[in-house]
């Protein structure tokens, strides 16, 4: 679960010569929302976004202005660029990643090598790519959410009883978002299911454990809600 596993290698970069209304017309016809500019050693000087390229092009633009060398046509992504971005590393936990994407509100984050070389990129997409590996949702199987006291012991004592069904699980979140003081909930998506349907698993786990719902073929099931 590591940057290194995760990001996206083939980078599209500017130069810190590159003018802006070059970067423009890459950002629209590649479709990209951000840039990293690295200097002539391939070292990383900053960070290019659409908005900074929207918030330069406006004031600046007029009718003519490339034919008579106006500032536009002067402008460079080193005048617009954000200096010494946020960057991870190659190590970096992709959890961690989420977390900084999520709280500073960016749609990805440079990756850099020990020595601040660039060496990839991680998105938003890449994360979302991660998500659905680590949560089995891609390989399919059903799903089933549990309310749990938070005090240790509960969520081992719940997957060896689910192992004991002879099910087996692939994947297990745990979140304490959202949940009444003193309990966290269990996300558990089975593998495979032996003799077993969700429905007669559940009725064998019986008054044990608390479920909340289940998620089956695509269709979710409301137990306690």
């Amino acid at each position: 679960m590591l940057v290194r596993d995760w990001m996206t290698r083939n980078v599209i970069t500017l130069g810190l010569k590159t003018t802006v209304v070059d970067a423009a017309e890459v950002m629209r016809s590649k479709r990209i929302r951000q840039f990293p500019v690295i200097d002539e050693r391939g070292m990383l000087a900053g960070i290019v976004s659409d908005r900074d390229i929207r918030d330069a092009m406006p004031s600046k633009y007029l009718p003519g202005d490339m034919a008579t060398g106006g500032s536009l046509a002067k402008l460079r992504a080193a005048d617009i660029m954000t200096s010494e971005p946020l960057t991870v590393t190659l190590t970096t936990p992709v959890d961690i990643v989420a977390n900084m994407l999520q709280r500073h509100k960016f749609g990805g984050l440079p990756v850099v090598d020990t020595v601040g070389r660039l060496v990839g990129i991680i998105t938003v997409a890449d994360v979302l790519r991660f998500l659905c590996s680590v949560s089995g949702v891609a390989r399919g199987g059903p799903q089933i959410a549990f309310k749990l006291d938070a005090k240790p012991g509960p969520l081992a004592t719940l997957l060896a009883d689910i192992r004991s069904e002879g099910v087996r699980y692939a994947s297990v979140f745990t979140s304490y978002d959202h949940v009444d003081p003193g309990y966290r909930h269990a996300y558990v998506r089975l593998g495979h299911m032996g003799e077993h349907t969700v429905q007669s698993l559940l009725a064998n786990l019986g008054a044990r454990y608390t479920v909340l719902f289940y998620v089956e073929d695509g269709r979710t099931t409301i137990v306690n809600d």
